[in-house]
């Protein structure tokens, strides 16, 4: 089992920046793709990053140019800078990692973003 607890979400305006950190716990030996969902109130949850074990990277459309993903193996973290950010990213944050298929979710953290 994997266990991810994320933190760094808050209230900040249009414009802004916030560093969200997802620090991974357990069983770490086969974790590859990491990454960052979000899910707006009546919306869907979609991908807003992912980052490869490698350090390869793919970003959504809307963030990209604004959102940097990045991850620490040596502490088991991934991070994910947010600037510039708009009131359209104002959503629940959700950290994922898939282990040997499997997937697995923190229990999110919310980011408001005041127009």
């Amino acid at each position: 089992q994997v266990r991810l607890v994320e933190s760094g979400g808050g209230l900040v305006q249009a414009g802004g920046s916030l560093r969200l950190s997802c620090a991974a716990s357990g069983s770490m030996f086969g974790i590859n793709t990491m990454g960052w969902y979000r899910q707006a109130l009546g919306n869907e949850r979609e991908l807003v990053a992912q980052i490869a074990s490698g350090g390869r990277t793919n970003y959504a459309d809307s963030v990209k140019g604004r959102f940097t993903i990045s991850r620490d193996n040596a502490k088991n973290t991934v991070y994910l800078q947010m600037n510039s950010l708009k009131p359209e990213d104002t959503a629940v944050y959700y950290c994922t990692c898939k282990r040997f298929g499997n997937n697995y979710w923190g229990q999110g953290t919310q980011v408001t973003v005041s127009s």
